[in-house]
């Protein structure tokens, strides 16, 4: 559960832009077009709140394959440890993990 939060986190960071509610109802065709012209995020916000997102079906299909992947948990704990080991430095060089 710890790693989607993350995955969360990191989505919220890449949002191109805030836009207010009254905003994006005026301007919603305008919004869906630039989020799938030029790939950005936008987060719609209730009183100043971010409450929904706006993004391109190519990043909602990337973003669940994602959390399709974490939610198993022997992948999660791979995942966990590779992390813990590039931190500590620990690589596997290239001929080694691809046996050549």
């Amino acid at each position: 559960m710890a790693i989607i939060i993350d995955v969360i986190e990191v989505i919220m960071n890449e949002i191109s832009r805030y836009v207010p509610i009254t905003k994006a109802k005026n301007d919603l065709l305008e919004l869906i077009r630039q989020v799938e012209s030029i790939d950005e995020s936008v987060a719609v916000t209730k009183n100043g709140v971010p409450t929904a997102v706006i993004l391109s079906i190519e990043k909602y299909a990337g973003l669940l394959e994602t959390l399709d992947i974490l939610s198993d948990e022997e992948t999660a704990k791979s995942l966990r440890n590779s992390i813990r080991q590039a931190r500590k430095g620990k690589w596997v060089r290239h001929d080694r993990v691809f046996r050549r």
